[in-house]
């Protein structure tokens, strides 16, 4: 099971570094979604585009804050984040 999805959009700069963050923290172990697949993720991120989710819930937006996402990354899914 995938645990980061990455909501981006095409053309967007912040999303490009942010997929290249991931691919280079966590290789493998994550999804894109395009925020344009829906209007429901349009309404929900489309103004905060990149966000990355975590276990499906938001974990932060506009930029990958490497070392948080790391250390909530290596508890199980579930657990509670600080």
């Amino acid at each position: 099971m995938t645990r980061i999805t990455l909501i981006s959009r095409d053309g967007c700069h912040l999303c490009e570094v942010a997929e290249q963050t991931l691919d280079r923290i966590a290789p493998g172990q994550w999804t894109r979604v395009e925020v344009g697949e829906s209007m429901e993720l349009e309404r929900d991120y489309g103004d905060r585009v990149p966000v990355v989710l975590l276990d499906g819930k938001e974990h932060g937006y506009w930029r990958v804050e490497e070392d948080r996402l790391l250390r909530d990354m290596s508890r199980p899914a579930g657990a509670p984040r600080l």
